[in-house]
């Protein structure tokens, strides 16, 4: 990687931010770290990271707070470490705009793979050349290259990974794609992965670029298989 990719560790437990940033750090990446909410906002514009590991529990407010703060700024790519592994915790993070969800005890191994599956498909996003920068489908407008998305002429905020799983969709309009593969093509690690991250993105997106996200026009879904992108 050059330059070094940098990722802000936002994490109480001393123990885990070192064994991390210096993990990170053996493989490649700069890294930095950050004991509570409040300073890993100020290390984040300090030296604006390009991937935020966030603690759910940190001492001076909710990770969900932190995650919501740092989405309001900007999309940097979010992954939410929690101790709590409910599925209802896992939507409720990725609701507030977190990319990613593992929870604790995890594996480094793992964790290094999702961060770098992450890099794979930002780099395949911005270096294709099968595909044109710029997708205008019904009042839809996606421009690959600014990471940026107009609905009725009007700019809608997406994290990397709505941007990510909406571009791909557009991209291969009326095919359907099963949960498993938006979970491998977008996030880049199927066996790792939970299903139910695809259905908070896609509900997402609904919510920000359908006239209706109860009656989608645009992001269908084709029941007992998956999802598709619906163009005429």
């Amino acid at each position: 990687m050059n330059p070094k990719r940098k990722v802000l560790i936002i994490e109480d437990e001393h123990d885990i931010s070192r064994i991390l940033r210096d993990y990170l750090i053996k493989n490649g990446y700069e890294a930095a770290v950050a004991a509570t909410g409040e300073d890993g906002l100020q290390i984040m514009e300090l030296i604006q990271p390009d991937y935020i590991i966030l603690d759910m529990m940190l001492p001076d407010q909710d990770g969900i707070d932190v995650c919501r703060e740092i989405r309001r700024r900007n999309n940097i790519p979010i992954l939410i470490l929690s101790a709590r592994g409910s599925d209802t915790d896992k939507v409720l993070g990725l609701g507030f705009g977190a990319d990613d969800y593992m929870t604790k005890p995890f594996s480094l191994s793992e964790l290094l793979a999702r961060i770098n599956a992450h890099f794979r498909r930002y780099d395949s996003v911005n270096t294709e050349r099968d595909s044109p920068h710029l997708l205008r489908l019904s009042n839809l407008e996606i421009d690959k290259k600014a990471y940026k998305v107009t609905v009725n002429g009007s700019e809608v905020s997406l994290s990397a990974k709505e941007f990510e799983l909406l571009h791909y969709l557009a991209s291969h309009k009326n095919q359907v794609f099963s949960k498993a593969q938006l979970l491998d093509a977008i996030w880049g690690y199927a066996a790792y992965g939970d299903e139910n991250t695809v259905t908070v993105y896609i509900r997402r997106l609904r919510e920000k670029i359908e006239q209706d996200a109860s009656k989608p026009v645009l992001l269908k879904t084709v029941w007992g298989v998956g999802y598709k992108f619906n163009h005429n």
